[in-house]
């Protein structure tokens, strides 16, 4: 007998995600992986149903290897090999550090002068997966260079303040710690919107109620590694997704942009 309507399972009505390819050859696929999506199945996630990994080896009609990871909330750049050898050596760069990777960033306060923070960090623990490590295990090192690109002021308190203030930030991180990008900027007071983790409660509250948008605002904007077969050096940039323009337009960042995320100064 058929189920009334009523009675079909909502996973059945849930869209996947879209995943666009940016890069593809007989080595390599790089995708660009929206905001939510995980790289992987995981445990933690059991009834989850659309995964990075197996929806690029549906695209491409062959088995992909992960090589590195996104967090579920970022988005961005996602490179994944089409085979065990290709992804030995891919993983081996990014343990040398061969591999660059280029982040952009929404955050807290304005940000006038780049650096490179030099913070080591706690091991961050998942109370299932990691239940039997040492949670005394010593900081490990961790490095990340912040590069101001544009701030703001708006005329909306979000806190103590009759007005906000929001920054542009690039981010290239030179170790690959868990969470880094988002500690490292917790630990400057500049912490990412959105991050629910490490973050300010009230700024993301804010930016929910008042521009409609729930999101970590932090991309994978670029990234550039040695082709594992021929050598050659590979770049793949993304472009921002449409509510990073839509916040532009907000902050009164359209103009300066010119459509250009890599000429923005401060």
């Amino acid at each position: 007998m058929q189920q009334p309507q009523d009675a079909i399972n909502a996973d059945e009505l849930e869209q996947a995600p879209e995943i666009t390819i940016l890069f593809e050859d007989d080595d390599v696929v790089v995708i660009h992986k929206p905001a939510g999506l995980l790289v992987h199945r995981s445990y933690l996630a059991r009834r989850e149903r659309f995964f990075a990994m197996q929806m690029t080896r549906d695209k491409v009609g062959c088995h992909v290897f992960p090589v590195h990871r996104l967090d579920r909330p970022t988005s961005g750049v996602l490179l994944f090999a089409k085979s065990a050898e290709m992804a030995n050596v891919l993983c081996e760069q990014f343990a040398s550090k061969v591999v660059e990777k280029q982040y952009l960033a929404i955050v807290r306060g304005n940000v006038l002068q780049g650096d490179l923070l030099d913070y080591p960090l706690k091991q961050e623990f998942d109370e299932l997966g990691d239940k039997h490590v040492d949670p005394n295990k010593a900081a490990q090192e961790a490095q990340t260079s912040y590069q101001p690109l544009l701030n703001c002021e708006i005329p909306y308190s979000s806190g103590r303040y009759p007005t906000s203030r929001f920054a542009l930030v690039q981010l290239t991180p030179h170790t690959g710690r868990k969470h880094q990008l988002r500690r490292h900027m917790a630990h400057l007071r500049h912490p990412i919107i959105g991050d629910t983790t490490h973050g300010d409660g009230k700024q993301n509250r804010f930016f929910r109620e008042h521009f409609g948008i729930n999101r970590l605002w932090l991309i994978a904007k670029k990234l550039s590694f040695n082709h594992p077969r021929t050598g050659e050096r590979v770049s793949v940039e993304t472009e921002l997704e449409a509510e990073w323009l839509t916040l532009f337009s907000a902050f009164g960042w359209d103009e300066s942009i010119d459509n250009s995320p890599s000429q923005l100064i401060c």
